[in-house]
Protein backbone atom coordinates (compact mmCIF):
# COMPACT_ATOMS: atom_id res chain seq x y z
CA UNK A 1 0.00 0.00 0.00
CA UNK A 2 1.59 3.32 -0.59
CA UNK A 3 -0.22 6.88 -1.46
CA UNK A 4 0.91 8.96 -4.16
CA UNK A 5 0.57 12.53 -4.84
CA UNK A 6 -0.12 13.69 -8.20
CA UNK A 7 0.72 17.47 -8.04
CA UNK A 8 -0.11 18.56 -11.77
CA UNK A 9 -3.77 17.33 -10.96
CA UNK A 10 -3.59 18.51 -6.98
CA UNK A 11 -2.63 21.92 -7.97
CA UNK A 12 -5.73 22.30 -10.91
CA UNK A 13 -8.30 20.55 -9.08
CA UNK A 14 -7.53 22.62 -5.49
CA UNK A 15 -7.43 26.19 -7.26
CA UNK A 16 -10.03 25.01 -9.87
CA UNK A 17 -7.44 26.37 -12.79
CA UNK A 18 -7.00 25.02 -15.86
CA UNK A 19 -3.20 25.58 -16.76
CA UNK A 20 -4.02 25.04 -20.60
CA UNK A 21 -6.19 28.03 -20.15
CA UNK A 22 -4.52 31.13 -20.93
CA UNK A 23 -7.14 33.27 -19.35
CA UNK A 24 -6.14 31.43 -15.70
CA UNK A 25 -3.23 29.86 -16.38
CA UNK A 26 -0.63 32.61 -14.51
CA UNK A 27 -2.89 31.54 -11.28
CA UNK A 28 -1.82 27.85 -10.84
CA UNK A 29 0.65 27.72 -7.78
CA UNK A 30 2.29 24.88 -6.30
CA UNK A 31 3.03 27.36 -3.63
CA UNK A 32 -0.06 28.36 -2.65
CA UNK A 33 -0.86 27.60 0.98
CA UNK A 34 -4.25 25.16 0.48
CA UNK A 35 -1.72 22.95 -1.65
CA UNK A 36 0.67 22.68 0.42
CA UNK A 37 -1.56 21.61 3.61
CA UNK A 38 -3.05 19.48 1.05
CA UNK A 39 0.60 17.46 1.04
CA UNK A 40 1.40 17.87 4.36
CA UNK A 41 -1.85 16.36 5.43
CA UNK A 42 -1.50 13.50 3.25
CA UNK A 43 2.22 13.19 4.34
CA UNK A 44 0.73 13.22 8.24
CA UNK A 45 -1.76 10.62 7.60
CA UNK A 46 0.39 8.35 5.63
CA UNK A 47 2.71 8.28 7.99
CA UNK A 48 0.47 7.60 11.03
CA UNK A 49 -0.49 4.43 9.26
CA UNK A 50 3.00 3.42 7.83
CA UNK A 51 1.86 4.11 4.29
CA UNK A 52 4.58 5.50 2.18
CA UNK A 53 3.87 8.67 0.53
CA UNK A 54 5.47 9.57 -3.16
CA UNK A 55 5.43 12.55 -4.94
CA UNK A 56 4.84 13.13 -9.16
CA UNK A 57 4.42 15.66 -11.27
CA UNK A 58 6.17 18.84 -12.39
CA UNK A 59 6.26 19.64 -8.73
CA UNK A 60 8.64 16.52 -7.64
CA UNK A 61 11.05 17.06 -10.74
CA UNK A 62 11.80 20.55 -9.92
CA UNK A 63 14.71 21.22 -7.87
CA UNK A 64 13.74 25.01 -6.62
CA UNK A 65 10.93 22.27 -4.12
CA UNK A 66 12.91 19.56 -3.39
CA UNK A 67 13.85 21.14 0.21
CA UNK A 68 10.65 22.07 0.73
CA UNK A 69 8.94 18.58 -0.37
CA UNK A 70 11.96 16.86 1.92
CA UNK A 71 11.28 18.89 4.96
CA UNK A 72 7.33 17.54 5.08
CA UNK A 73 9.08 13.93 5.04
CA UNK A 74 8.35 12.98 1.74
CA UNK A 75 10.80 10.75 0.78
CA UNK A 76 9.66 9.47 -2.97
CA UNK A 77 10.01 11.64 -5.79
CA UNK A 78 8.41 10.53 -9.19
CA UNK A 79 9.74 13.06 -12.31
CA UNK A 80 11.08 12.52 -16.26
CA UNK A 81 14.77 11.38 -16.26
CA UNK A 82 15.70 14.88 -17.79
CA UNK A 83 15.27 16.07 -14.38
CA UNK A 84 16.87 13.92 -12.77
CA UNK A 85 20.53 15.06 -12.50
CA UNK A 86 19.45 18.35 -11.46
CA UNK A 87 17.27 17.40 -7.99
CA UNK A 88 19.48 14.74 -7.50
CA UNK A 89 22.70 17.16 -7.03
CA UNK A 90 19.87 19.57 -5.24
CA UNK A 91 19.21 16.72 -2.75
CA UNK A 92 22.60 15.82 -2.35
CA UNK A 93 23.67 19.28 -1.37
CA UNK A 94 20.42 19.61 1.14
CA UNK A 95 20.67 19.85 5.22
CA UNK A 96 17.54 17.88 6.13
CA UNK A 97 17.43 19.57 9.35
CA UNK A 98 17.99 22.40 7.66
CA UNK A 99 15.28 21.56 5.50
CA UNK A 100 12.57 20.72 7.77
CA UNK A 101 12.70 23.88 10.06
CA UNK A 102 12.36 25.83 7.46
CA UNK A 103 9.37 23.71 5.72
CA UNK A 104 8.00 24.28 9.11
CA UNK A 105 8.31 27.94 8.83
CA UNK A 106 6.71 27.79 5.48
CA UNK A 107 3.91 25.88 6.94
CA UNK A 108 2.77 28.40 9.43
CA UNK A 109 2.44 31.20 6.60
CA UNK A 110 -1.17 31.79 4.69
CA UNK A 111 0.37 34.30 2.29
CA UNK A 112 1.77 32.88 -0.98
CA UNK A 113 4.28 35.69 -1.56
CA UNK A 114 5.71 35.14 2.00
CA UNK A 115 5.89 31.54 1.02
CA UNK A 116 8.03 31.94 -2.20
CA UNK A 117 10.13 34.55 -0.50
CA UNK A 118 10.92 31.62 2.59
CA UNK A 119 11.57 29.13 -0.14
CA UNK A 120 13.39 31.23 -2.34
CA UNK A 121 15.70 32.71 0.42
CA UNK A 122 16.49 29.00 1.71
CA UNK A 123 17.57 27.87 -1.84
CA UNK A 124 19.82 30.81 -2.33
CA UNK A 125 21.65 30.14 1.28
CA UNK A 126 21.83 26.71 0.26
CA UNK A 127 23.51 27.54 -3.36
CA UNK A 128 26.13 29.49 -1.34
CA UNK A 129 26.80 26.91 1.48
Amino acid sequence: DFFAIGTNDLIQYTLAIDRGDEQVAHLYNPLHPGVLRLIQLAVEAGARRRIPVGICGEMAGEPRYAALLLGLGLRELSMSPGNLPRLKQRIRNLDMIAATRRAEAIMDQSDSGRIVALLDDFNAMADLA
